[in-house]
């Protein structure tokens, strides 16, 4: 990894070192924190997890060819290198920020309450048509993950899109500082991690620290339709951009059609073009995710044939509005998170479909003193929806299921305390051809209950 000596790691992340002066001029050729994936001259960080401590493993690593290890136990007597540090996930988002001040990158920042995800999958889509990309996978967009996402850039990879999540104050700092964005993209401010910001106002506020370290010549892209984002009026002494679905704003949306679970086409306009597309993606908010994807494509020069295309090509991920058909059911996955907004996005989705729609929803988590009114309205927005069969499942779902059962609609609800527990009922509410929502926060662990309606026979 060019400009990653164990001599400018040391410096880095303020440590010492500790081994011979040969190595200390070395480039290691990758960063790691699973001691699995260690590779030949790698440099492995011992985090200290809630169940298992990376210390454990360093001699183990540094058998196997790592290079050198970060350590926050200092060793006698050994004859590996290691640099000791005070903290090591400090250390790994300080070596990380040296590594991106290093590259000659573009790096597009991507957070908000609702569609982080999504619209990190549109973007690179987009980007990918004109640019190597490199993208945030998985769920690697906190102070861990964005760290190891970053030291996967390469020499050939051109832009990288990084999503940014966060649940408090201050770690959206610690976050850009290390991204340094120059293109800053926020979907939304919504209702997730109340429990922690307390109201949208501080969402807005812990969001909007990523400008701080955009690179001066950087661009803020926003959500036009947003009441708070469209408040934002200048960003070190420049506008924002804005997108959204009225001619006011330069990127823009009309002629939307909803083609239920085939997405949704749409005719996008610049400041100087305008051209039709298709998203394959079910879902209205793909059309402001499309939006903010060719605001990037154009401050990053590229042509509306090229965005078209990116916007065309683009996929979902599992767990993140991902369409499965099997031989008996059409799944629509969306169990990797969600909120109130979230929530009543997919039943939008779901209510597109054709024949009996089938909505499976688990607890909400992260929102605060509101939490069983949130899930309460949540139950009603279904059952006015007139979805087929609602099944609540998880503790705080029962207001979900309570809210439902007192609308005049004909929504069959139904609740149970466990996943278990509605598998055992399964064959009363699921029929074959149905096509069902599965929803909840990533704590309720409904990605099994996908796998077992994707194995489900009638």
């Amino acid at each position: 990894m060019k400009n990653m000596t164990l001599k400018e790691i040391t410096a880095a992340c303020n440590g010492v070192y500790y081994g011979n002066e040969e190595a200390f001029l070395q480039e290691v050729s990758s960063v790691t924190i699973d001691s699995r994936t260690i590779k030949e001259n790698g440099l492995f960080v011992a985090i200290r997890g809630e169940r298992v401590d990376g210390h454990r493993f360093i001699p183990q690593v540094m058998e196997q060819g790592a290079l050198c290890a970060i350590s926050e136990e200092h060793f006698d007597d050994v004859d590996f290198s290691y640099i000791q540090v005070a903290s090591c996930e400090q250390a790994l988002k300080d070596i990380a920020e040296h590594y991106r001040t290093s590259l000659n990158i573009k790096v597009v920042g991507i957070s908000g309450s609702v569609g982080k995800t999504s619209t990190k999958e549109m973007i690179a889509s987009i980007l990918g048509e004109k640019f190597n990309v490199l993208k945030t996978e998985g769920n690697l967009n906190n102070e861990i993950g964005l760290p190891l996402t970053i030291f996967n850039i390469t020499t050939e990879h051109e832009i990288a899109v990084l999503e940014m999540g966060i649940s408090e104050f201050g770690e959206m700092e610690r976050l850009a500082k290390v991204a340094r964005p120059d293109l800053c993209i926020l979907t939304n401010i919504g209702y997730a991690h109340l429990e922690n910001l307390k109201s949208r106002e501080g969402i807005l506020k812990a969001k909007t620290a990523m400008f701080e370290f955009m690179n001066p010549s950087g661009s803020v892209i926003l959500n036009g339709e947003d009441d708070l984002l469209s408040t934002v009026t200048s960003v070190q002494g420049k506008p924002p951009i804005f997108f959204g679905l009225s001619d006011s704003d330069p990127f823009y949306a009309t002629d939307v059609k909803d083609l239920g679970l085939e997405g949704t086409s749409a005719c996008f306009h610049t400041p100087k073009s305008s051209f039709p597309a298709h998203i394959p993606i079910p879902g209205f908010h793909m059309v402001l995710n499309a939006l903010a994807g060719i605001a990037a494509g154009r401050i990053l020069g590229m042509t509306d044939e090229e965005i078209k295309k990116g916007i065309e090509h683009a996929n979902t991920i599992a767990g993140r509005n991902h369409l499965i058909k099997t031989a008996h059911l059409s799944i629509i996955d969306d169990c990797y998170n969600a909120n109130i907004v979230s929530m009543k996005a997919s039943l939008d989705v779901l209510s597109k479909a054709k024949g009996r729609k089938v909505a499976i929803l688990g607890d909400m988590f992260e929102l605060g003193e509101k939490e069983k009114e949130m899930h309460y309205e949540v139950g009603q927005y279904a059952a006015s929806l007139s979805i087929d069969q609602l099944v609540c499942i998880g503790d705080l779902a029962k207001e979900m299921a309570d809210g439902a059962i007192r609308t005049t609609s004909p929504t069959k609800t139904w609740y149970f305390k466990t996943k278990e527990d509605f598998l055992d009922s399964i064959h009363q509410i699921i029929e074959e051809h149905d096509t069902i929502l599965v929803k909840a926060s990533n704590g309720m662990k409904f990605s099994w209950l996908v796998k077992a309606l994707e194995d489900w026979n009638i």
